[in-house]
């Protein structure tokens, strides 16, 4: 009789705990941190495709095409490791070297339109609505994580979880932030004045 209710008091108490709800985050948090990986490797691969494209405008800005190059080789450059998840600076460094390209991508983009010919060129137009697409691609990607890693954090610090995590090292993760964030907090200065 004592040890079926020592049983039943032990089943009862692990069921409370949380551990298998944190392999379920974790995994839901790596697979949807291997979207965000899957959909910035499309727009890098896109990348040489819409560089050599666009080269053949001969009176392109040069300076902008270095730097998507550069941003290219910047962001496929770093390693994405497991540690990556649970690391802030590592993840903050990732989330750098993607927002730099994507900066450079935009400008290129921008650049492109003082260029008729290259505009009438199929071949740009189709590479710029598949860029555009995988941006709104990453941007539901990233979105997916955070709501991931947000469970998993709440898990990670709620009562009686928390213990859980105490107690098998379950550590709460670092999330994607705005590069900038004294940049969008402050608001746009507007002038006026006459030129």
């Amino acid at each position: 009789m004592m040890r079926w209710l020592f049983t039943l008091i032990a089943a009862l108490a692990l069921s409370g705990c949380g551990y298998n709800d944190f392999q379920r985050l974790d995994e839901q948090t790596q697979s949807a941190w291997s979207e965000v990986l899957n959909q910035y490797q499309r727009r890098a691969d896109l990348v040489p495709n819409i560089v050599a494209t666009v080269k053949g405008e001969a009176a392109f800005e040069q300076e902008t095409l270095t730097r998507v190059i550069e941003a290219r080789a910047k962001a496929t450059a770093i390693q994405v490791t497991p540690d990556t998840l649970s690391n802030p600076q590592s993840l903050q460094k990732f989330q750098a070297a993607q927002g730099e390209l994507g900066n450079a991508l935009s400008r290129l983009m921008v650049v492109s339109e003082r260029y008729p010919t290259l505009q009438a060129n199929q071949g740009f137009r189709d590479l710029r609505v598949q860029l555009e697409g995988t941006e709104n691609r990453i941007t539901i990607a990233r979105n997916r994580y955070i709501q991931a890693v947000q469970e998993y954090n709440v898990l990670a610090r709620s009562f009686p979880s928390n213990l859980t995590a105490m107690l098998f090292g379950y550590q709460t993760k670092p999330n994607f932030a705005p590069q900038n964030e004294a940049a969008i907090s402050s608001p746009p200065a507007v002038d006026f004045g006459k030129k």
